[in-house]
């Protein structure tokens, strides 16, 4: 967590407190919710930034030779908003994989349209076909969910992104999936 992230959280405990101590519990449950949504979407991010960093220190041990890199906070487009947050880089010669994680933070950065806690994007430099946008969703059980689909304006379907959806965007920076499988 940033130093920022840990002002902005006590703020907001600071306010929920006000807010109870002078009767305002509409104020306080809308504060308490955003607290709650702020660790969904920070614990899901990490979340999805380490299994791809976890996949490159796997790989490099065995060679690969993955240069990873991070910024703690960046902005994308997801249709008109603006969403802030982490980005993880992972470069392997000319070919690059980056993965943003984000949310709107302020009005004017818009909302995430059709729902969502936050959007995620999986870019392939040079390989637009393998690109996937990535929407934080919360199941009806309340456990959030990645949702993958390669355009999330346009597509109302997705799949939920796993673990093992991380080798495949992994093979393709190492170029394993283009390479010809060896005979013995």
């Amino acid at each position: 967590m940033s130093e920022l992230d840990e002002v902005w959280a006590s703020a907001l405990a600071e306010a929920e407190a006000r807010a109870r101590a002078a009767g305002r519990t509409d104020i306080s449950h809308y504060l308490a919710l955003r607290s709650s949504n702020d660790l969904i979407r920070t614990t899901a991010g990490n979340w999805l930034l380490g299994l791809f960093t976890a996949a490159a220190g796997i790989a490099n041990r065995s060679g690969a030779g993955i240069q990873i890199s991070t910024e703690a906070t960046q902005r994308f487009k997801v249709g008109n908003a603006s969403m802030v947050g982490p980005q993880l880089r992972l470069s392997k010669g000319e070919r690059q994989l980056t993965i943003s994680v984000g949310w709107p933070r302020v009005p004017r950065d818009g909302f995430i349209s059709g729902g969502g806690l936050a959007c995620g994007n999986i870019k392939h430099r040079g390989l637009n076909a393998a690109n996937e946008e990535l929407r934080l969703l919360l199941r009806s059980d309340g456990t959030p969910s990645w949702i993958a689909a390669r355009e999330l304006e346009t597509s109302k379907d997705g799949r939920e992104f796993h673990e093992a959806d991380v080798g495949s965007h992994l093979a393709l920076l190492l170029d394993e999936l283009h390479r010809p499988t060896s005979r013995p």
